[in-house]
């Protein structure tokens, strides 16, 4: 006697996400920790030596925290009103920070101790970086300017003009000292040398810049605003090389991970996308509960920590999952153990098999119950894969007619609704236009005598549902037609002279020879 086969449904789940190594990689920082600042989180910056603490601006105070406990370790409230842009040296032995007033402050991170207090900007300073010989500072401000000041003595050396806006974003050149960058609300981007004390390149964002970040090199930055982050090359006068457009609200802060192999970006809707910089693809997205105004990793990727503007900070550990030794540890645990594997093999075979509703029916041949069990309100509402299975299965066993015959209106109305609902699911078109067909057959001469009823409304629902997937078709068939054009029309271009021909790609080669990126 064969054995009966039961009705499969998996054929409709939906495809599996297919998990990347970058996916795997980050999804391993598992839940956060939710933290309660006492305001909107302005800055976060990890300190880029161990055990890489990580320093949170917010309100009138800059506190550090442990990335393991999670707990703050030092609290620094010297600051008179609201502090901004905490950030760290690379030695992570001090630490400077701007404040509302206007003021540049810096701290020694274990005392706490103020040690250099630097005075001249006439607004807020919202960000403040150490330059790459750690021996001067930057600092970026509300009144327009770039200030650059010297720590060993105190002196302000030179102020940067040129702005015609609030600059809040800005950084300072991984490799030379000589190099700083800023971004303002005026959607200029400046590049200043401080040996010759004056801006030597400007390029347009479009929108006001909200962040900006040297890659290793210090060949290319990249600068977020809008609802875009784009990719310029230094070495090229500023030429773009990229423009990523993940985000639909706006990208205030980004960040380098992975040794300046992958950029973070967060963003006000709520997302954090993280982008491979060989490729600029986005390889993976973190949700947040609100909207995000800054982020920070740790540098061996351990931690990462966004902060949002309802005054909470999300910390994301990457901890070893005990679950992974668990089916070690559970294998010949039991009740008894099994010394016979092979005969306990066997005996399983004869386990006893509990088919659904619809299958029991299905083997007695009866195909209205078999239509009626996966027509249940809960069986379609939650499961609509089962129901279009069975209607493929009495398809193919040229049953469906006589399932569908001699119904009731309101049996009627809940199978064409089924259709209405689902037959738009590209897993699921094919069999309910089938479907479809097989009910205009089955109940052709009654049409009429539908009219006006609540299956002749069902019906009209039904067909409303069909033109408009035949407008979305050839809506999408005619965007087809024009993107082949510009497809064609860009392949067959030619360049109007050598020169233009070759000169992209001579920039391009030499961004390239500046960026090191390498695969471990």
């Amino acid at each position: 006697m064969s054995q009966f086969k039961k009705t499969d449904s998996k054929i409709y789940a939906k495809t599996a996400t297919v998990l990347s190594p970058d996916t795997i990689y980050w999804k391993k920082l598992g839940v956060p920790t939710l933290v309660k600042e006492f305001g909107a989180i302005d800055y976060i910056d990890f300190c880029p030596v161990e055990p890489y603490l990580f320093a949170v601006t917010a309100s009138v105070r800059v506190q550090i925290y442990n990335p393991i406990t999670k707990l703050v370790v030092k609290n620094i409230t010297k600051f008179q009103e609201a502090a901004h842009g905490g950030s760290f040296r690379k030695d992570g032995n001090l630490l400077v920070a701007g404040d509302e007033l206007g003021k540049v402050r810096l701290f020694d991170v274990t005392t706490r101790t103020i040690l250099r207090y630097f005075e001249g900007h006439k607004a807020p300073v919202h960000r403040t970086f150490f330059t790459a010989d750690g021996h001067h500072v930057a600092s970026f401000s509300d009144d327009r300017t770039v200030g650059y000041w010297d720590i060993a003595t105190e002196n302000h050396l030179h102020t940067f003009t040129g702005h015609e806006d609030y600059i809040r974003a800005g950084c300072t050149s991984p490799v030379s000292p000589n190099i700083i960058l800023s971004g303002g609300y005026d959607r200029k981007i400046r590049m200043y040398d401080t040996r010759v004390k004056e801006c030597v390149m400007t390029v347009d964002h479009g929108q006001p810049v909200e962040s900006l970040v040297f890659l290793p090199s210090g060949g290319i930055f990249i600068s977020a605003g809008g609802t875009s982050v784009n990719v310029y090359d230094a070495l090229s006068g500023g030429r773009q090389l990229a423009q990523l457009s993940q985000h639909h609200k706006t990208v205030t802060c980004l960040q380098l991970a992975s040794d300046g192999k992958r950029l973070f970006s967060g963003s006000l809707d709520r997302h954090v996308k993280v982008y491979d910089i060989a490729t600029y693809q986005v390889v993976h997205t973190i949700d947040s509960s609100n909207a995000i105004l800054s982020l920070g990793i740790s540098k061996n990727d351990d931690t990462l920590v966004t902060g949002m503007v309802d005054g909470l900070i999300a910390i994301y550990r990457r901890e070893g999952d005990p679950r992974d030794e668990q089916p070690k540890q559970r294998v010949r645990k039991g009740h008894h153990q099994h010394i016979f594997e092979p005969a306990d093999q066997q005996v399983e075979e004869f386990k006893y098999v509990r088919y659904e509703g619809h299958d029991r029916a299905l083997r007695k041949y009866e195909y209205k119950k078999a239509l009626d069990a996966v027509m249940a309100a809960k069986v379609r509402g939650m499961w609509p894969e089962k129901t279009v299975a069975l209607i493929k299965e009495l398809i193919r066993r040229k049953g469906l007619h006589r399932a569908l015959d001699d119904r009731s209106p309101e049996s009627l109305v809940h199978f064409i609704n089924f259709l209405t609902r689902h037959i738009g699911d590209y897993r699921f078109t094919p069999v309910l236009i089938d479907a479809g067909n097989i009910l205009l057959d089955v109940y052709e001469d009654s049409l009429e005598k539908f009219a006006g009823t609540i299956v002749g409304k069902a019906f009209v629902t039904l067909a409303n549902k069909l033109q408009t997937e035949e407008q979305l078709v050839q809506e999408f068939l005619n965007l087809q037609g024009m993107l082949d054009m510009i497809s064609v029309a860009a392949d067959t271009a030619e360049p109007d002279t050598v020169d233009d021909a070759i000169a992209p790609y001579d920039a391009s080669n030499k961004a390239k020879n500046q960026t090191v990126i390498s695969v471990d």
